[in-house]
């Protein structure tokens, strides 16, 4: 069992940049994929940027250039951060992993992911 819990959302202007982290806690796998996805209300929970313990990362489109996903091992934490936002960019955030996970199948896509943050809420206004 793994738990996850997000924090540094907020309310930033447009352009500005803010850096969210996630805390993670319980079981340890050797294989593992981590992302961060983003809901906002009325919309599908959309995948921003994934990694994986082999190394692959992905960014979505909508985030390329402007977001990057990182992972400091000996904290446990994993770190999405986030430049140049826009008011499309609000949503609800959530760390998503997928512990024991073969990188090779490596998605961003909720299904992929079976533990899941509570979410921080990102406002650009």
């Amino acid at each position: 069992h793994v738990q996850l819990v997000e924090s540094g959302g907020g309310l930033v202007q447009p352009g500005g940049s803010l850096r969210l982290s996630c805390v993670a806690s319980g079981d340890t796998h050797m294989r593992y994929c981590l992302a961060w996805f983003r809901q906002a209300p009325g919309k599908e929970r959309e995948g921003v940027a994934g990694m994986c313990s082999d190394g692959r990362r992905r960014n979505a489109d909508s985030v390329k250039g402007r977001f990057a996903i990182s992972l400091d091992n000996a904290r446990n934490r994993l770190y999405l951060q986030m430049n140049s936002l826009n008011p499309a960019d609000t949503a609800m955030y959530y760390c998503a992993a997928a512990p024991g996970a073969p990188p090779t199948l490596f998605r961003l896509t909720p299904d992929f992911y079976n533990y899941w943050g509570q979410g921080t809420q990102v406002t650009v206004s």
